[in-house]
């Protein structure tokens, strides 16, 4: 059976794509998928995504060179959503800096910032 077979795109032809640290179990981002992009993910085993602004192919990494390695990929049970379990190269997958996409926390009615720029962004995107 082919793999893509039972996986249920939307409309657009988009799943969600989440991606959590291997080793630690800590969210790192979401993002969108293509056919294209879950193929070329599970043949390179590394995270490629669909960026839907730039209608294009995305290359975790291209730019910043903090790739994610694929250990293990996972479907919901209605097959509707993508976990990658990875290596975050360089340890940041946000584009801000950040080890993680998710550092604001609602506390109090109010969004926290709880986590570090572990690099400012301009020193890695120019």
């Amino acid at each position: 059976m082919n793999a893509l077979e039972k996986i249920r795109f939307d409309e657009k032809g988009l799943i969600p794509a989440i991606a959590q640290d291997f080793e630690t179990g800590e969210i790192l981002m979401f993002a969108w998928m293509n056919e294209e992009a879950l193929l070329l993910t599970i043949e390179k085993q590394q995270a490629i995504y669909y960026s839907r602004s730039r209608k294009k192919l995305w290359f975790k990494g291209e730019e910043s060179g903090h790739t994610q390695l694929i250990k293990e990929i996972y479907t919901d049970c209605d097959d509707d959503v993508i976990l990658l379990k990875v290596v975050q190269t360089g340890g940041i997958a946000c584009h801000t800096g950040r080890k993680s996409c998710f550092f604001q926390k609602l506390d109090n009615a109010k969004w926290q910032t709880i986590t570090k720029v572990l690099k400012d962004p301009k020193d890695i995107y120019g």
